[in-house]
C-alpha cells in the first residue's frame, strides 16, 4: 500500500487543498518515493542517519539545498559569532555588485596605500596576497587574492579603491547586507580580522553564500581557482575541498581567528543537486577538512529530488477577484521537484498557499502563490513559487462589485 498524503489547511495566508486529480498525482509520486527509500535502504544502512540525526564537532553548522528551501541539517544556525575570513564573501559580494553595474572593471587598477599594506599586508603577519606598497593592483587580481589566498590586503585595497576609504566601505557593506536578507549580520571591516561587533550567524553566511551563486554567476568561478600566481608568489586555495573531485566542490571560503576557530563556507554540485554548507567553531584544521566531507557525503547520500510535475504542467487553481475568470491556473516556470530525506515515511502535508482572492488583471508569468510540501515525520519542507499560467482580464465594474459579496457571504468556499 502507498504512502498516504495529508491535506492541512491554514488561514494565516489563504490555502487550499490540492484537488483529487492532483492529490491522486502526489500519492503515486511518494509511493515512487517510498519504492525508492526501501531498494536503497541496505546501500545507506551504513552511512546515513535519520535527518537530524547527525552528529558534527562544529559549534555552528547548517547544511541546505541552493534551490529548495529545504534546511537538511542544522546546529545552532542563528547564534551570532565571529565569522573571521568567511565574512570576505560579502566583501566580494559588493565588488561583483561594482563589476555588474558597471562602475568597476576588471582591468581597472587600484593602488596599495599603506593602511592596506600595514593592516592586511606583508607587515601585519596575517593571510595576505603580498602586494607592494604604492604598487597597483588589478581588480582581477585582488579578488583572486581574497578568494584563493584570503588575502586581507586585496580586500582593503578593493575596499579604498571603490569606496575612498575602508571605513565608507563596510557602511555600504552593511546596507547591502540588509537589503538581501541579512537581518543580523553586522562589519566593522572588510577582511574578517577580530573586531568586536563583527558578527555572522551560520544561516546568514549560508544565505549569502546562495546569493553570490545566484547573483553573480559569472563571478562564482573565483571561489573554485586552484592556484593564483601573483609576482614571485604561487598561492594554492585554502579549501582543500575543491581538490577532491568527486566530492563536487566547487568554491567558497575558509576562515580562521583564535576566537572562531577553523570554519568554512562550501558548495558542492552533483547531478544537477547544488547544496551548501557552512561550519564554525571547530578546533583543528583536519576537522575542517573531515567534518565537512562528512556532512556533504551524509547530505547527498540523505536526499533526493523527486519529480511531481513537469514544466507547464498545471498544479492547481487559485480564486480571482474581479477577473473574467473566477480561477487562475497554476504551474511552475519549469519543473518542479521536491527534495526529501530518503527514509521519509511519505506522510505529507501539501498546501497551496497564497494571499487572496488574487486582483485582476493577471498577467500569465505573474508569481502568485507557491506549492508547500512537508514531510510530517522529518518536517522537511519545499515551497516552490508557482506562476499564473495565463492572462486574466480584469472583469466589468457589476461583476466585481458581484465578487466582493460573494467573498464577503461566502469567503473562500468558492
Amino acid at each position: 500500500m502507498g504512502p498516504s498524503l495529508a491535506i492541512t489547511i491554514r488561514r494565516v495566508k489563504t490555502v487550499h487543498a490540492l484537488r483529487l486529480d492532483i492529490l491522486i498525482k502526489f500519492a503515486v509520486a511518494f509511493a515512487m518515493l517510498a519504492v525508492a527509500a526501501a531498494s536503497s535502504a541496505s546501500a545507506q544502512k551504513a552511512a546515513t542517519k535519520a535527518p537530524g540525526g547527525f552528529e558534527t564537532k562544529a559549534k555552528h553548522a547548517i547544511l541546505m539545498d541552493a534551490d529548495a528551501d529545504l534546511i537538511f541539517y542544522e546546529k545552532d544556525p542563528d547564534t551570532l559569532m565571529p565569522p573571521a575570513s568567511m565574512s570576505k564573501l560579502m566583501t566580494l559580494a559588493l565588488v561583483f555588485r561594482e563589476l555588474k553595474a558597471g562602475r568597476i572593471k576588471l582591468e581597472d587598477q587600484f593602488k596599495v596605500t599603506e593602511h592596506a599594506w600595514r593592516t592586511g599586508g606583508a607587515p601585519s603577519g596575517g593571510s595576505a596576497m603580498f602586494a607592494p606598497l604604492n604598487s597597483t593592483v588589478s581588480v582581477a587580481d585582488l579578488i583572486q587574492g581574497a578568494a584563493v589566498q584570503s588575502g586581507n590586503d586585496a580586500c582593503i585595497i578593493l575596499a579604498e579603491g571603490i569606496s575612498g576609504s575602508e571605513d565608507a566601505f563596510v557602511k555600504e557593506m552593511n546596507k547591502y547586507a540588509k537589503e538581501i536578507g541579512l537581518t543580523k549580520s553586522h562589519f566593522e571591516n572588510s577582511t574578517g580580522l577580530p573586531a568586536e561587533g563583527h558578527v555572522m550567524t551560520a544561516r546568514e553566511l549560508a544565505l549569502l553564500a546562495n546569493y553570490i551563486i545566484k547573483a553573480y554567476p559569472e563571478y562564482y568561478h573565483y571561489f573554485g581557482e586552484k592556484e593564483f600566481n601573483f609576482g614571485k608568489w604561487k598561492f594554492t586555495n585554502r579549501n582543500p575541498l575543491i581538490f577532491e573531485e568527486s566530492l563536487g566542490v566547487d568554491g567558497l571560503k575558509t576562515g580562521f581567528t583564535d576566537d572562531a576557530g577553523y570554519g568554512l563556507v562550501a558548495s558542492a554540485l552533483r547531478e544537477n543537486q547544488r547544496v551548501i554548507l557552512v561550519v564554525s567553531g571547530l578546533i583543528t584544521k583536519k576537522d575542517r577538512e573531515e567534518e565537512p566531507r562528512r556532512l556533504l557525503e551524509w547530505g547527498f547520500k540523505s536526499f533526493k529530488p523527486f519529480r511531481l510535475f513537469d514544466q507547464g504542467e498545471k498544479v492547481s487553481d487559485a480564486l480571482v477577484w474581479g477577473g473574467t475568470r473566477h480561477y487562475v491556473p497554476l504551474v511552475g516556470n519549469s519543473n518542479i521537484d521536491i527534495i526529501l530525506p530518503f527514509n521519509t515515511s511519505g506522510q505529507v502535508t501539501a498546501q497551496i498557499v497564497y494571499d487572496g482572492p488574487i486582483k485582476a488583471p493577471i498577467r500569465k508569468g505573474d508569481k502568485v502563490a507557491k506549492l508547500r510540501v512537508t514531510a510530517a515525520d522529518t518536517k522537511a519542507t519545499n515551497d516552490i513559487p508557482l506562476y499564473a499560467g495565463e492572462d486574466i482580464g480584469q472583469s466589468n465594474f457589476a461583476m466585481r462589485g458581484l465578487d466582493s459579496l460573494l467573498v464577503l457571504a461566502f469567503g473562500w468556499l468558492l
